[in-house]
């Protein structure tokens, strides 16, 4: 069984409101679990439990869901959904992951909360870890994870680029698997790469370039995490 997402809706429209609701029904792995019709309800739920994901209206009464927002020093995944377009600069401002115009489709919905997933995820990564055991054909390394730049899915096999080495150590597994045993600094970017955001120089684009030199391709359901990167 895989993760449940707790979800929040904060809409003071009713038929807006049973429309997401029903979308969260028929996705699996979301559960519904609270709403709000005002902003000033939600942040009170906010503060009460957690949420994984919330849809967030703009036009609310007492506190728009923009307000709602500066005043969270911590944000869950955040979906906007609102009548307007006007005011995708400032939600993405607050770093909302995804921001969708009424009325919302089921595809559009589906897209944004695989957005909303993979920033909850990158959330929920184990603490920093100063070594990563890494299991070779000659046996086991114990590398240092600030030594590591990038890794790279090759097959069955991964290839780790490590600084001040050329050539990649290459173990056998699964991206997916080694980014369990990986710390908050590492993000997966594409489908065939994870990198170490402390690598990271420039972002330009759909492509990350690194501290070796290599440029790497940024996956677009990927490219919210980069936000976080700063570069």
């Amino acid at each position: 069984m895989g993760l449940t997402y707790k979800c929040l809706i904060a809409d003071d429209e009713v038929p807006a409101h049973l429309v997401i609701q029903s979308h969260i029904k028929n996705t699996p792995g979301l559960e519904f679990a609270a709403s709000a019709s005002n902003g000033k309800e939600a942040l009170q739920l906010l503060e009460q439990q957690r949420f994984d994901i919330v849809f967030l209206d703009i036009n609310m009464p007492i506190v728009t869901g923009i307000e709602l927002m500066q005043q969270l020093p911590i944000r869950p995944a955040t979906i906007i959904t609102t009548a307007y377009s006007d005011y995708a600069l400032d939600a993405f401002k607050y770093d909302a992951v995804d921001y969708l115009v009424k009325p919302i489709s089921l595809a559009a919905f589906a897209k944004a909360v695989e957005k909303a997933k993979i920033f909850c995820d990158a959330k929920a990564l184990p603490p920093n870890k100063t070594t990563l055991q890494l299991k070779t054909a000659k046996g086991t390394i114990a590398m240092p994870t600030a030594d590591i730049v990038y890794i790279e899915s090759y097959g069955n096999y991964l290839k780790v680029y490590v600084v001040d080495k050329q050539m990649p150590v290459v173990v056998y597994g699964a991206l997916s698997a080694i980014a369990a045993d990986l710390d908050v600094n590492f993000i997966r970017v594409h489908k065939s790469f994870i990198i170490n955001t402390l690598h990271a120089q420039t972002i330009a684009g759909q492509e990350v370039r690194l501290s070796n030199g290599s440029v790497i391709p940024v996956g677009r359901k990927y490219q919210i995490l980069l936000n976080s990167i700063g570069k």
